[in-house]
């Protein structure tokens, strides 16, 4: 059984390669939808709200079949010859898809909560925009959206065993191959529980360090 428990811890770093790439690039077209929504421009904000909101609406697996599926349909129509999409490629995509459409809003409401005011004063000061969003702006919109954003991984983390079902090696996919071999289903499945909670619970630790990171400013105004 030792070698098979060494499958399945191995089987980590394929979740956690999936889940930290979809998050980076999740938040990155949560800050892109965010700012979209809260532009000027009405027109590109209401059509970010309605991708979102379709995102949103559908079942993370139903999206995940779309984008890996999908994407080799239309390839292979677009080149005339069978391309299949690499599933690493189309997990990454269809979580980060997710992701992205559950932090805009998040983000959005974040920068919501930081007055307006305060880009008025740093424009009397003379800070152009670019540094009034990276020195004033931004670290107080983490403080509002970490809590948010939090959550979100959570949920990102666990939806990583949806990439079982595209042939990924990830801890669902390792476990369920084990359990066909050992025929014991109980003990691998209850380990790879196990090896969730752990990652939740460090993840757990670590947002509640980052938000005291972020909001020590707070802290020492006090």
């Amino acid at each position: 059984m030792s070698g098979y428990f060494l499958q399945l811890l191995t089987s980590i770093w394929v979740t956690l390669q999936v889940a930290l790439t979809a998050l980076i690039l999740g938040l990155l077209l949560g800050l892109l939808g965010a700012s979209a929504k809260l532009s000027n421009y009405r027109l590109l904000g209401q059509i970010i709200t309605v991708l979102t909101n379709i995102i949103r609406s559908l079942p993370e697996l139903l999206i995940l079949f779309f984008v890996y599926y999908g994407s080799t349909i239309l390839l292979s129509n677009l080149f005339d010859t069978y391309i299949e999409v690499n599933a690493f490629i189309a997990s990454v995509i269809a979580l980060s898809l997710i992701f992205g459409a559950y932090a805009s809003e998040t983000i959005r409401g974040a920068f919501a909560a930081i007055p307006r005011g305060q880009w008025e004063a740093a424009k009397a000061f003379g800070f152009s925009k670019l540094n009034t969003l990276l020195r004033i702006i931004l670290p107080q919109l983490w403080v509002h959206a970490l809590p948010g954003l939090g959550n979100l991984w959570f949920i990102l983390l666990k939806d990583t065993a949806l990439i079982a079902l595209i042939g990924l090696p990830d801890i669902m996919r390792i476990a369920q191959n084990i359990s066909a071999s050992t025929q014991k289903p109980f003990l691998i499945y209850s380990s790879a529980a196990l090896i969730y909670l752990t990652l939740t619970s460090l993840s757990l630790y670590g947002q509640k360090k980052l938000e005291k990171y972020c909001s020590r400013h707070l802290q020492e105004s006090y």
